[in-house]
């Protein structure tokens, strides 16, 4: 059984949920915070696997819960599921631990899966979520160097790690890449983690955010 948290300072979303989820085989609701801080205290208590996290609620929001939610117990994983989609709130989601950003839109088997996602390791984000936030970080992002030019690479990143740092950004599993770059899913593997310490990411949604920040969405720049 997945357990889960419901975190939602709206009564009848939080209560819908509930219900909503305690429909779905292999979910446990394990209890429903009415804002950030009785989730943060929860978290300690009654230790989920999974919170569905809405980011705007009183005493303690939800990017600042999720944050100290991560910081105070890494197995637990967060989700944001609000009303918002606009770019400053997918990425102060994000950049505070959040693996996974859904909207309220959402259907029941959406939210399955995002589940399933976030347990597994992986980071989900919906599809126009996903969208928004690679027009935003895109749209920031800096003009090309001359080709003379030889720029250097971020946070001490290697072109290759930089290499596989771009095909994460647009979309690339483990095992594409490897294909891709012609090396074994292992080698792809040990590229990640070294690139991941580097950069402070956390999972492969922190990492598009980075790869747009700075330029690397395509891969390292050519000299």
């Amino acid at each position: 059984m997945t357990r889960v948290l419901v975190a939602d300072d709206q009564a009848l979303v939080r209560e819908g949920l509930v219900t909503l989820l305690g429909l779905i085989p292999g979910i446990e609701v394990v209890g429903a915070a009415a804002d950030g801080e009785e989730a943060v205290a929860m978290v300690a208590e009654r230790r989920p696997d999974v919170v569905l996290m809405d980011l705007r609620m009183p005493r303690c929001d939800g990017v600042e819960a999720t944050r100290r939610i991560r910081a105070e117990h890494p197995r637990t994983q967060v989700i944001a599921l609000t009303t918002y989609a606009d770019d400053r709130s997918i990425l102060s989601a994000l950049q505070a631990g959040a693996r996974g950003y859904l909207t309220k839109d959402s259907t029941s088997q959406e939210i399955l899966k995002a589940i399933e996602a976030v347990v597994a390791g992986e980071a989900l984000l919906e599809p126009s979520v996903q969208a928004r936030l690679v027009e935003a970080l895109a749209g920031g992002g800096t003009a090309a160097p001359a080709p003379s030019e030889t720029p250097a690479l971020p946070d001490g990143l290697t072109r290759r790690e930089a290499e596989v740092l771009g095909l994460i950004a647009q979309g690339l599993s483990n095992q594409e890449i490897a294909s891709r770059l012609f090396v074994s899913e292992a080698t792809v593997k040990t590229h990640i983690n070294n690139l991941f310490s580097k950069i402070g990411a956390r999972d492969r949604a922190q990492a598009v955010a980075y790869a747009y920040r700075n330029g690397l969405a395509g891969g390292p720049p050519r000299s």
